[in-house]
């Protein structure tokens, strides 16, 4: 069985390992994967990652954050366009998530952004995910 939606199971693999109070998460290597946690670090949600290559085999070691009390820095993480039903935005219709307190993750003409990044380059694309 393969699997659909990789992008679905990454955060929900951020998600888990958040609740079980995790240092470190497991991911299969992908360029999306990549570019969503180069937004996620810049955005201050997660610490870093590591790309590990043995064996051909890509693998990504993502290292989350927890704040000084010791909760998870990600309250909500989801999936907004799937593979089934596509979601795309101009970036006049795209509003604050969370009163600007949470970011929308979006893919773009540009790369993968944030919505912040999209507002100040003036252009909209497919919402990936939005985080608070």
């Amino acid at each position: 069985m393969s699997m659909t939606d990789t992008i679905a199971d990454m955060l929900t693999r951020i998600r888990n390992g958040q609740k079980a109070r995790l240092i470190n998460i497991s991911l299969p290597c992908s360029k999306i994967k990549c570019a969503i946690l180069d937004v996620l670090v810049a955005e201050g949600y997660v610490k870093g990652y590591e790309v590990n290559t043995t064996n051909n085999i890509g693998c990504i070691e993502v290292e989350l954050k927890y704040s000084s009390s010791g909760r998870p820095v990600i309250s909500e993480i989801h999936r907004v366009s799937k593979p089934g039903k596509r979601v795309y935005s101009s970036i006049d219709k795209l509003k604050g998530y969370y009163n600007n307190m949470g970011i929308y993750i979006l893919s773009t003409s540009k790369g993968v952004i944030s919505d912040r990044e999209a507002h100040r380059l003036k252009i909209g694309g497919e919402i990936v995910c939005k985080v608070f």
